[in-house]
């Protein structure tokens, strides 16, 4: 027998505490589908009545099996639940399920509220059971659970135990501040279900202050807690909250977990984990961070030529996990510390058929590390280095070739007579024998300046003739520049990540004293990948 781990999701209302973060309706809309596609018990919407877009998600929120949660702060002292108006907006929501929080801490009881004691017990009480009254399941989240109990552990169990009398199905217990480390999580954890909390009713709600929120949420989980709260990709206040991006596949694929509890997330839907994280990272257009366990870019990326060579016989050699599991890819990048067995990898991996004991492999080797002493990387490049590979190799067609290229900014008033910048670029390419001259500006909708790069972005892929339309889908998703040495002899490198219609994702490099170079010569091996694959697929 299996017990029922219950995933309950807060991205839409504490993820949306993200610095810098704020979801427009549409998009808590698709975020909320993609949640419900991965099988999460509780989608808690946001706080209805406490800004507009969350009351029009509410209005428009789309049908799911994960019971949708709207959050709220239990009643005001001085009035009853029936009348406070706060509440009310909550219970207007219409949601199956209403999350409420309370304070458990007396400190903040008595000088956050500043009320007494026995009335904060009463409006947790009045609370809970005015939710219960409504037919509705009632959570009750304890807020600063963790440091109360340590302050007076008396108090904060009567708190639990007052929304336990009012019939709350969940107790939820928050490290609020994320400041309690994993064996304190448990060990109060366990000491809450032996005071009269049951377990089965007990859920865990940890912020990632100290790094630990998956580290606490698994303790409490083996404490005896069975409703676990966290975000996508780890959103939230400050430093963010449990990221459930790692705990669900832990939770799925590794022991004790795997065979102990059923989370009600099948490894189908697991497989869809790493476009649901990277699917959010697009919506907030933000760039996936790249260590994330599990569906990182990185999470299995071999660089050694140790690793590579063990992981051509075995993959479990360094890989604790299949990442096909969760979506995700093996990668064998390039680099200096890279051997023969990681070249013959990723050649293979990139379609390149060679002989063992070609000369060829040699060369490519000492090109790599002869550039990257000059400042490339393609560790964190594939695309670029499939081209060098294929150009040492006689395997890279010409499909265009650059003339000429020069971009120009211009700093003018406008009819406001306000100063703005404009970019332009010229860029002149050969295709088929035929010279094509192109002309861009950087302008975006609103017609505001978007730099040099996007202008020479536009340019270049304006006209290559019977390519064009090859390229059409294609996207500058990400733009990074480092400078890798200083001084008089500092040279820029840039690294640009492009993105097509199908789903492909990848990296170029470009190394030049001059940013607009470097940025050019990454565009042009974008722009030349894509065509490979458009053309040799």
């Amino acid at each position: 027998m299996t017990d029922r781990l219950y995933i309950y999701d807060t991205t839409l209302r504490d993820g949306q505490q993200t610095q810098g973060v704020q979801f427009s309706t549409p998009e808590k809309i698709r975020i909320a589908e993609a949640l419900d596609a991965l099988g999460v018990d509780y989608i808690e919407g946001g706080w209805p009545g406490a800004n507009p877009t969350d009351s029009a998600f509410f209005d428009a929120r789309p049908d799911t099996n994960a019971r949708f949660t709207a959050f709220g702060m239990t009643k005001r002292a001085g009035r009853s639940a029936e009348n406070d108006d706060v509440l009310a907006a909550v219970m207007n929501a219409g949601t199956p399920a209403v999350c409420l929080v309370g304070k458990t801490h007396d400190f903040h009881v008595t000088t956050a509220l500043g009320i007494a004691l026995e009335d904060n017990l009463d409006n947790i009480r009045a609370s809970v059971a005015h939710v219960v009254a409504q037919g509705r399941e009632a959570l009750f989240d304890a807020e600063h659970f963790f440091d109360g109990w340590k302050a007076n552990r008396a108090y904060a169990l009567e708190c639990l135990k007052a929304a336990l009398d009012a019939d709350a199905r969940w107790i939820v217990l928050c490290d609020t501040n994320g400041g309690t480390l994993p064996a304190e999580v448990g060990h109060i954890t366990a000491d809450a279900i032996a005071a009269g909390i049951p377990g089965d009713r007990l859920g865990i709600h940890c912020h990632n202050d100290t790094e630990n929120a998956v580290a606490c949420s698994l303790a409490a989980i083996d404490a005896g807690a069975r409703q676990i709260q966290g975000t996508l990709n780890g959103l939230g206040e400050r430093c963010g909250n449990a990221n459930l991006t790692t705990l669900i596949p832990t939770l799925l694929l590794k022991e004790p977990y795997a065979s102990r509890y059923d989370t009600g997330i099948t490894h189908d839907a697991l497989q869809g984990l790493t476009r649901i994280s990277r699917q959010l990272d697009d919506i907030l257009n933000r760039v996936p961070l790249r260590q994330a366990p599990y569906v990182g870019a990185s999470a299995f990326a071999h660089k050694a030529g140790l690793h590579a060579s063990a992981i051509l016989k075995d993959p479990s050699t360094y890989e604790h996990v299949d990442p096909a599991l969760v979506g995700n890819a093996r990668i064998v990048p390039m680099s200096n510390q890279a051997g023969q067995s990681n070249l013959r990898r990723r050649l293979a991996e990139a379609g390149i058929t060679v002989a063992r004991d070609d000369p060829a492999l040699a060369r490519i080797l000492d090109i790599v590390k002869e550039r990257e002493a000059q400042g490339y990387t393609y560790d964190s490049a594939q695309a670029s280095f499939e081209l060098l590979a294929r150009g040492e190799l006689g395997q890279l067609p010409e499909f265009f070739e650059v003339k000429r290229y020069k971009v120009t900014v211009e700093r003018r008033k406008n009819k406001y007579n306000r100063m703005v910048s404009l970019s332009e670029a010229v860029v002149v390419v050969k295709v088929d024998g035929e010279k094509k001259l192109s002309v861009s500006e950087s302008l975006d909708e609103a017609g505001s300046d978007r730099g040099p790069v996007n202008a020479l972005s536009r340019a270049l892929a304006k006209d290559l003739g019977r390519y064009s339309d090859l390229i059409a889908d294609m996207r500058l998703v990400d733009f990074k520049v480092r400078i890798t040495q200083g001084g008089t002899d500092a040279v820029t490198r840039v690294i640009i990540d492009s993105e097509d219609g199908a789903g492909r994702r990848w990296s170029t490099v470009g190394v030049s004293p001059n940013i607009v170079d470097a940025s050019f010569d990454a565009l042009t091996d974008a722009i030349v990948w894509k065509l490979l694959r458009e053309t040799t697929s």
